[in-house]
């Protein structure tokens, strides 16, 4: 049993809402013209380069899940219960979104971890105090150090009883540290931390992990409390709403994480012409076989720091739920933080809603273009995209026109 007295060497830095830009490695979108420059918005939706501040999702990663308890409240579930509620949902949604290509593997801590404090004590709600934040994950870190390595793992989970007096579920987050926590010398540069209901809301802990692997909040956060949250995307990728009927992530999301390559994107050449594209739904399984042809992503370069996406949407995989399937739009801007608005669907249907009872923004439910139908940009760039007959083997035609060329660097 290692000393809890060396536990935390940095637990004093500043706590933050995201690191740095941090270092960047190449990726296999660097060549393309299309693939937007990664800025120093947090979480900036630019995937030219991966920011080594975070963990990339490919092959496999390895998450801790500790569960802790209050001397104020003796638990009414056990984590067994609680790792059932979050997996294996959690990995066999990341299993589906990425083709097979990554495996989330959980470690849970198999018994509940008392706190030194009451749950009252530490002030658990959504805009949380950092002083008392700070205390919380200084006092969980050090209570779990005796029975875990927390170098072993790439992912941390502390997971808080649901039913105590002074856990709030509203404050579930991904915490990120100004400069990585250091305990018994290994790096955790971030920590997720869990105080969901039992049972918890749907795919919360999924949006939660993608913070991890730098992903940014695609909601709206309103300035009043009763306006709407999910404006910008509506039920579209879970980094939207954990609650949405289309839950699979954006095809940009898929390309920046690693799960798409070049097989799989169109770029549309800069300047004025016109092109076609099979796009195959963005949740039916890769199919290497087809080599060239199994396009799930075109991309039209707007400007140095924005583009417009273009992916089939149809109901399978994660989509299983999803309102309305075609072919779905929006723009994406990597100069733009996390909440903040770095993609917004374009909705195809402006004068409708759809699904009513169930989506989280029927205006936006029934966004995708179907057969016949098109858009036109209305900001002077000439771009218009016509959506044409469905192919034998369930892609979708999509012709795209561009009467003025971009502006960007190249």
């Amino acid at each position: 049993m290692r000393r809890t007295a060396s536990v935390l060497t940095s637990l004093t830095a500043i706590i933050g809402t995201g690191l740095v830009a941090g270092p960047a490695t190449a990726t296999a979108a660097t060549a393309y013209p299309c693939a937007l420059p990664r800025t120093d918005a947090h979480h900036s939706e630019g995937l030219d380069t991966w920011n080594t501040s975070y963990a990339r999702p490919v092959q496999s990663l390895d998450a801790l899940m500790v569960f802790l308890s209050f001397p104020d409240w003796k638990p009414f579930v056990t984590p067994g219960e609680l790792v059932a509620d979050h997996f294996p949902a959690t990995s066999d949604f990341f299993a589906r979104a990425s083709y097979g290509r990554f495996d989330l593997r959980l470690h849970p801590v198999r018994n509940w971890i008392e706190m030194p404090a009451d749950s009252s004590a530490y002030g658990i709600q959504r805009d949380w105090d950092s002083g008392l934040r700070s205390a919380f994950l200084r006092d969980a870190v050090a209570a779990a150090n005796p029975r875990v390595d927390f170098g072993d793992y790439d992912i941390v989970y502390l997971v808080a009883d649901p039913d105590a007096p002074g856990v709030n579920s509203d404050a579930t987050k991904v915490v990120n540290f100004d400069e990585p926590m250091q305990v018994d010398g290994s790096q955790v540069p971030r920590i997720v931390t869990v105080f969901e209901r039992h049972p918890p809301d749907r795919h919360v802990l999924a949006h939660e992990t993608g913070h991890v692997f730098d992903l940014p909040d695609l909601y709206h956060r309103p300035e009043e409390g009763n306006a709407d949250w999910d404006t910008h995307v509506g039920d579209w990728d879970l980094m939207g709403s954990q609650f949405g009927l289309a839950p699979e992530p954006f095809g940009w999301h898929k390309w920046k994480l690693g799960w798409l390559g070049p097989r799989n994107v169109d770029c549309v050449r800069p300047g004025p012409g016109t092109s076609w594209h099979t796009l195959r739904p963005l949740s039916a399984p890769l199919e290497p076989w087809r080599g060239e042809g199994d396009t799930r992503l075109a991309v039209v370069r707007t400007g140095p720091f924005d583009a417009i996406a273009i992916e089939a949407r149809a109901p399978m995989g994660n989509d299983s739920g999803l309102c309305r399937g075609g072919v779905l739009l929006y723009r994406v801007r990597a100069d733009t933080a996390s909440a903040d608005g770095p993609i917004q669907v374009i909705d195809g249907h402006p004068d409708s809603r759809a699904c009513v009872r169930n989506s989280v923004y029927p205006p936006l439910a029934d966004a995708p273009l179907g057969v016949g139908e098109s858009y036109a940009s209305d900001d002077g760039g000439g771009l218009r995209v016509e959506v044409g007959e469905p192919a034998v083997d369930g892609g979708w035609g999509v012709k795209i026109t561009r009467e003025e060329g971009p502006v960007w660097p190249g």
